[in-house]
């Protein structure tokens, strides 16, 4: 099978046709142009449409190729530059119009899914990947964009505003003598990376990985006597100090001259140094590990090796690993959580017909009741408001902004008022969205009534249901229920304005 990649870059734009040879992806066509989407969308957040029919032109083009080598599956994806354009809706409805393709706008969450797991795969025989824990950066154009994994699960993804594009504008608006600008760079980008760090005092890191298609291929350039023999490899501390003392003094010219790089590469390419440096401060080894890839080509293994169908792509378990890692982050009380996202599985499975639902929805449930209390690290007082604006401000794992407002207006709506219009994240929603959140949210109440205490008192729960639909609640446990039962005739009425059905709890000693 055959397959294509296009990749809507922040300075470029690229296709890749490849197909699978034996356990590797086989490049049979690499095409690149030029298109300059980010020197416009960082300075003035728009594309203009010159730069939209340019891109539409080069496209037309791709589409003839992927023709010619009779490629039936392909993905048009998007990064930075379109991602943070105002005319976002423009460029892709231009696009779509002009040539058919429709682009998928990757998120920080959906390039660290592809790059991470893509990891396994290349990976597999020289380093095991599943068994450290690890922060995986992938450098663009236009962001740098980072994981951090413990054993093979994500914990955290971030991206940074310092692609390598956006640093050499940065540079070029400073004024100052060559050694000023860089030292001015260098304080820009470690205020960026250490944020990290400093955000994060117990993350515990055994390896970084960069990955890297545009610059580390010059390494050799630049220092004669660094070897290798993959394109994965070990690139050491005092190697990146001299790297980046050699091209520190030099303007981008020199650097092209002087060591026989490409133009647009010797323009960009300190910042690369730059970053590798400041990556270095991140962990105590003397060492990041560097992979020769690209996006398009995780994507492509992706679509080759389907490698989200293994246990570890699992999406959920993904998911719920970020969201352990971002309740003990804020000092929540987990074992409530997991005990309310237990419950909430519970009455999803019993009530997901009545209700209309369907098997994606139980993912913005179970992340629901991870999230519902992290408003409690800003304020007691209208915590669900809190945990809202954390959960709509976060980059979720594989998840669209639309999915992620859908998971913090649930959480919102776990106490206090049922969804108003007013409500700003609620209203920006479809109206399927809207009663969406009704539903999840008026089985979140629910759960949240049953460990009111957070002493995790239901050991075991059955749910009964009489001939005309109206549903009993059987709750095992041998533990004073008077404050769960109270609750829970509170946080019941929504759910029975919704469904038309009476809902009612029975409390029984467990065995």
């Amino acid at each position: 099978m055959r397959v294509g990649v296009i990749d809507i870059g922040s300075s470029s734009t690229k296709l890749l046709i490849g197909e699978r040879h034996g356990e590797d992806v086989k490049i049979i066509e690499s095409l690149r142009n030029n298109v300059p989407l980010g020197r416009h969308a960082f300075l003035k957040s728009r594309i203009p449409q010159t730069i939209i029919n340019q891109t539409a032109l080069v496209l037309q083009k791709y589409k003839e190729t992927l023709k010619e080598y009779d490629v039936k599956e392909v993905s048009v994806i998007a990064t930075t530059a379109v991602r943070e354009a105002r005319n976002q809706d423009i460029f892709l409805d231009t696009v779509l119009r002009k040539t058919g393709f429709k682009i998928d706008v990757l998120n920080v969450g959906d390039v660290v899914y592809y790059i991470d797991y893509y990891l396994y795969h290349k990976l597999q025989k020289t380093y095991p990947v599943g068994e450290k824990n690890l922060l995986i950066a992938e450098l663009g154009a236009g962001s740098l964009d980072m994981s951090v994994m413990a054993r093979g699960l994500t914990l955290m993804n971030i991206g940074f505003p310092i692609g390598t594009l956006r640093l050499s504008q940065f540079m070029e608006n400073l004024e100052g003598s060559m050694q000023e600008i860089h030292e001015a760079t260098e304080e820009y980008i470690e205020n960026e990376i250490l944020f990290l760090k400093k955000n994060n005092p117990g993350l515990v890191i055994d390896d970084i990985i960069l990955i890297d298609e545009n610059y580390s291929v010059f390494i050799q350039n630049i220092l004669p006597n660094k070897r290798r023999d993959s394109d994965f490899f070990k690139f050491k501390s005092s190697e990146a100090q001299e790297f980046l003392s050699r091209l520190r003094e030099m303007n981008p010219e020199n650097i092209a001259r002087t060591y026989n790089i490409p133009a647009d590469i010797s323009t960009t390419i300190i910042g690369f140094a730059i970053i590798l440096n400041t990556l270095l401060k991140l962990t105590k080894n003397e060492h990041v590990y560097i992979l020769e890839a690209s996006l398009s080509e995780a994507i492509m293994a992706n679509q080759l090796f389907r490698l989200e169908a293994t246990e570890k792509t699992d999406k959920l378990s993904q998911l719920i690993s970020v969201a352990h890692f971002m309740c003990r982050k804020y000092g929540m009380d987990l074992e409530h959580l997991k005990h309310v996202a237990f419950i909430t599985e519970k009455l999803f499975d019993a009530f997901k017909d009545i209700l209309g639902l369907t098997q994606q929805d139980r993912l913005y449930l179970i992340l629901a009741a991870y999230f519902h209390d992290l408003g409690m690290f800003i304020n007691n007082r209208a915590h669900h408001k809190h945990s809202e604006y954390i959960i709509s401000s976060s980059s979720l794992f594989r998840l669209t902004e639309d999915e992620i407002n859908i998971i913090a207006c649930i959480a919102r709506y776990h106490r206090r008022s049922a969804p108003l219009k007013t409500h700003l994240v609620y209203s920006s929603l479809s109206s399927n969205q809207q009663i969406l959140v009704q539903k999840l949210s008026a089985l979140l109440r629910i759960a949240n009534a049953l460990d009111r205490s957070h002493k995790q008192k239901a050991k075991r729960m059955e749910i009964k249901f009489n001939a005309s639909g109206d549903a009993t609640i059987v709750v095992f446990t041998n533990d004073n229920f008077l404050l769960e039962k109270e609750n829970f005739l509170e946080k019941r009425e929504l759910f029975e304005e919704i469904t038309g059905n009476k809902l009612t709890l029975t409390v029984k000693n467990q065995d």
